[in-house]
């Protein structure tokens, strides 16, 4: 049966397999960075305000696959980011504890990374750029995440134009990373590119 003039359906072959997510590597150290990329030209990012009580912030990162999270105000404006490492690590404890109160009374406000406080790299950077090159960045800033930014074609203004992931990375070389530990992380994704 045709579907169109110009795209026609067959008849699946009986010898056909499904390919299995995972089972070879969609890139390489030395492909393209912008492969490595999450767009948000084209992948809505994953935001929650800055007053959303963790529990919330847990759950919007389970149900969108994302380890962060980009926090935002009323009018949409950026107030900065926060991390799973952020809400299940030492630090809730750490600040309920010198304030005086519980782990579940804080709020994203209280352990988010500040929009002043955020490391970036250029999209005009990323264009000429590896993924080994993006592992090494996000390596010397000690973070596991590394947002890219470019000007709003029609503003001229700065965006957040997408993100860079080091378990993204290390799924896509077909690595699987499972830890907040970001040595553990890198050296993870290491040894695979050593093979």
């Amino acid at each position: 049966m045709s579907i169109s003039a110009k795209v026609r359906s067959h008849r699946m072959s009986p010898q056909a397999v499904l390919c299995v997510a995972g089972s070879y590597n969609m890139i390489g150290p030395d492909s393209p960075a912008i492969e490595a990329m999450t767009d948000f030209a084209r992948v809505t990012a994953a935001t929650i305000s800055a007053d959303a009580s963790l529990i919330q912030a847990n759950s919007t990162m389970i149900a969108r696959g994302v380890r962060l999270l980009i926090v935002t105000g009323e009018s949409g404006s950026l107030l900065g980011l926060i991390t799973a490492r952020d809400t299940l690590g030492e630090k809730p404890v750490q600040v309920s504890q010198a304030r005086g109160g519980k782990p579940n009374e804080l709020i994203v406000a209280d352990l988010m990374c500040p929009v002043g406080d955020i490391d970036i790299i250029y999209l005009k950077d990323v264009v000429n750029a590896r993924v080994v090159d993006i592992l090494d960045a996000m390596r010397a800033v000690g973070r596991q995440h590394l947002l890219v930014e470019d000007a709003d074609p029609l503003t001229g203004e700065p965006r957040v134009r997408g993100v860079f992931s080091a378990t993204h990375i290390g799924r896509l070389l077909g690595v699987p990373v499972q830890t907040f530990d970001i040595a553990r992380t890198f050296g993870e994704i290491e040894a695979a590119l050593a093979n």
